[in-house]
């Protein structure tokens, strides 16, 4: 085989090899590159943005990887030998400005987008926004609507683009509240709140989970997240205003026991302040316990 061949075989294969990652990546379900919603769109575009300043520098490593094992192969008598190069300062040149260039755009994109994308920040909207409260435990998630008088277990509703307002804590180890078509993962931490604003822009059922382990139920710890209209919203609050369950404090310390696999379950409240009060235990010496 002449070389000319050899290196159109190798060009071939890579080439094959690029089609054939591309129809699998499209072919198969990867939540952050399917965004429901203003945040999560945004995400993917910062995603997509620095897989391709990468590739600048990935690719012609691999390139100039695959010239150089043909090139300079033990075989190849028409290689210059060369000991005594050292130095060059073009090829310096360009592989200290290549990667600061890309470094430098990373960091302006990074600083522009870690403000624009703030967990904190309220979404700007019509509508107004809904507070939800989420309260993360052993391993199921709770969800307080302190609005509607009313609560869920691993399964959240809201109305279609409407922004929410997550209000975070955590009643068991530190765990990661996420909805990866709607928003990145924030952390739910014992003693403390942190917030998250999303939004869906379309109607369905968004899968959440835990993404961070917290124990043997970690598998199990996953939700529901329903944009829904705001008739059907509507309809589903009221339905839990009737529930024959009572979150009341008593019933709270039981469902915050550990448990695996809970199935979604929906509660209307008699216990006010149910999210400050599982904050304020942990601010007492042995509160947590």
């Amino acid at each position: 085989m002449s070389r000319k061949q050899k290196g159109l075989l190798v060009a071939g294969l890579v080439i094959l090899a690029l089609i054939s990652a591309g129809l699998a990546i499209r072919h198969m379900d990867i939540p952050v590159l399917e965004p429901a919603g203003p945040v999560a769109q945004k995400e993917r575009g910062l995603i997509i943005t620095a897989f391709l300043l990468s590739m600048i520098v990935v690719i012609p490593v691999y390139v100039i990887l695959v010239w150089f094992s043909l090139k300079y192969r033990h075989t190849n008598k028409s290689a210059k030998y060369d000991p005594g190069f050292s130095h060059s300062r073009w090829l310096e040149g360009v592989w200290w400005a290549v990667p600061l260039s890309i470094i430098s755009i990373l960091a302006v994109i990074a600083f522009k987008s870690s403000h624009d994308l703030d967990p904190f920040k309220p979404l700007a909207s019509t509508n107004p926004t809904l507070k939800i409260q989420v309260v993360s435990m052993e391993w199921k998630w709770l969800f307080i609507y302190p609005d509607q008088g009313i609560a869920s277990v691993n399964y959240v509703n809201f109305p279609v683009n409407t922004p929410v307002d997550f209000e975070i804590t955590s009643d068991a180890p530190m765990n990661s509240f996420w909805i990866p078509q709607l928003s990145g993962q924030i952390y739910a931490m014992p003693g403390m709140s942190t917030q998250l604003h999303v939004e869906a822009s379309s109607n369905g059922d968004y899968h959440g989970s835990s993404a961070n382990i917290s124990g043997k139920g970690f598998a199990g710890m996953k939700f529901i997240a329903r944009a829904s209209s705001q008739a059907d919203f509507a309809t589903w609050t009221n339905h839990a205003k009737t529930s024959a369950n009572d979150l009341s404090l008593a019933e709270y310390t039981l469902l915050a026991k550990p448990s695996e696999d809970v199935p979604p379950a929906m509660y209307r409240m008699s216990q006010d302040g149910l999210y400050d009060t599982i904050i304020m235990k942990y601010m007492v010496p042995g509160g947590g316990n």
